[in-house]
């Protein structure tokens, strides 16, 4: 073993490493959420008014990649041209996009492996210090990483929304066993300072950025994100045909959509039953409920006497350490996630029940942020202040219109790569096809 301290090439070598290998995971998690399970006929339809046929994205993916590493960042010709605007997600709702001359899933599969083999080979050039912001630190590579999986985690709610029989292996495979008694209570949040967002992560978005300080007041916060045997008491006590727990939009929602329960539950007599991924069985009880609106959230939290977090109050509960007073990259402090941590790169198709994962505690007992369920706040989606756009407006810029709620922590088919105690995810409110859940919060001082 050598003795030299690590040298700048070295680090450079380790990155491209790193960064051909996540590529390569990416790519492989598309593929097996569309040709690989896939027919043709079904890969082409569309699922859901709110979703893209899957062939969308999987031909988009490989477009985003040729726009940022083969044009902007390795400054060769395009591929084609002709097809960015088939693929830009701006130009082209959702709902429109099944009428578009896609390419089929043989083209968009060849499209792809032209796109990452010129990436593969700029790669090996390619800059890691210094250099351009766009290159520097391996930023693009980071962005387009996790775009894909983004858009995998997409992919896998258009699979939750279509009719037909399982197609995903481990549609029955039981949740995370890793569990101890599952958390009860509340946890004290001290008033005062904390650092919220980055300034330095390089796999930090625009909208992470910068790190500001946050004086909040005391505040108290569930140990545990609410589960289904706590929401069916919500639901049992008439919580959804009573307007005293929905603010006037979200009443006018429970109104027009008629919803009575989360998206994907039945009932049979005297039980609740929900459909995922073409699977009929129980509501487990001891899961994080998901697949609940921002509305849905609120109601639940009016009832139980508390409300939803901000996006503050959640950041500061999950990464700050009162006793060294640090902002911590991950609840459990620097090292990456793995299987002992977090539910997290779709390693199941489901949450884990509630107490699970104890080496993922945050410094104040906080269980479960990262993973699971993606987890609503109250507050609206903005940037940071001192916020700059990068590298393009249309990621998070044009959405500051406070039309969309933040969620936060991910879910069980969030990528590693993709999740930190500071990345932020938002939707519209009535959004319900996400793979999201909620906590709730109250002010210090509340009768408890």
């Amino acid at each position: 073993m050598s003795s030299h301290p690590p040298t700048h090439s070295d680090t450079a070598d380790r990155m491209r490493e790193r960064i051909a290998t996540e590529l390569d995971r990416g790519r492989r998690r598309s593929q097996g959420l569309t040709v690989d399970a896939l027919d043709e006929e079904e890969l082409t339809a569309q699922h859901s008014p709110l979703m893209s046929p899957l062939v969308w994205d999987l031909a988009h993916v490989g477009n985003y990649e040729e726009q940022w590493l083969v044009r902007a960042a390795a400054g060769q010709e395009a591929l084609r041209p002709d097809i960015d605007i088939l693929y830009d997600a701006f130009e082209n709702p959702r709902a429109d996009r099944v009428s578009l001359p896609l390419l089929s899933p043989r083209e968009a599969q060849d499209y792809n492996a032209r796109v990452r083999s010129r990436v593969l080979d700029a790669l090996e050039r390619a800059p890691m210090e210094g250099g351009s912001p766009l290159l520097g630190s391996g930023f693009v590579y980071h962005m387009v990483i996790q775009h894909e999986h983004q858009h995998d985690e997409t992919m896998l709610a258009t699979h939750q929304l279509r009719s037909g029989d399982p197609v995903l292996a481990g549609a029955a495979d039981p949740a995370p066993v890793v569990r101890t008694e599952p958390p009860r209570g509340e946890v004290l949040v001290e008033a005062g300072p904390f650092t919220m967002g980055t300034s330095d992560d390089p796999w930090a978005y625009d909208n992470e950025r910068p790190a500001h300080t946050v004086d909040l007041p005391a505040f108290w916060i569930d140990a545990s994100a609410v589960t289904n045997a706590a929401y069916l008491e919500f639901m049992s006590d008439g919580g959804y045909d009573d307007p005293r727990w929905w603010t006037e939009e979200g009443w006018n929602w429970r109104l027009s959509s008629g919803k009575q329960a989360p998206a994907f539950w039945s009932r049979t007599g005297d039980r609740w039953f929900r459909r995922r991924f073409g699977l009929l069985e129980p509501v487990p009880a001891h899961e994080p409920v998901q697949h609940v609106s921002f509305h849905e959230a609120q109601a639940y939290a009016c009832w139980a006497g508390k409300r939803l977090p901000t996006e503050a109050e959640w950041e500061k509960a999950v990464r700050h350490d009162p006793a060294t007073g640090a902002a911590q990259r991950f609840p459990w402090g620097w090292e990456e996630p793995g299987e002992r941590h977090a539910n997290l790169g779709q390693r199941t198709l489901r949450p884990a029940p509630a107490g699970a994962f104890p080496a993922g505690v945050s410094p104040r007992g906080v269980w479960q942020s990262l993973g699971d369920v993606w987890e609503w706040t109250s507050t609206a989606f903005a940037g940071y202040p001192g916020f700059r756009a990068f590298p393009y407006p249309e990621y998070s810029e044009v959405f500051f219109n406070g039309q969309y709620r933040v969620l936060r922590g991910g879910s069980w088919a969030t990528h590693p790569t993709s999740v930190r105690a500071t990345f932020r995810n938002w939707d519209f409110p009535s959004r319900r096809q996400v793979f999201a859940g909620f906590r709730c919060a109250r002010d210090a001082g509340e009768a408890e």
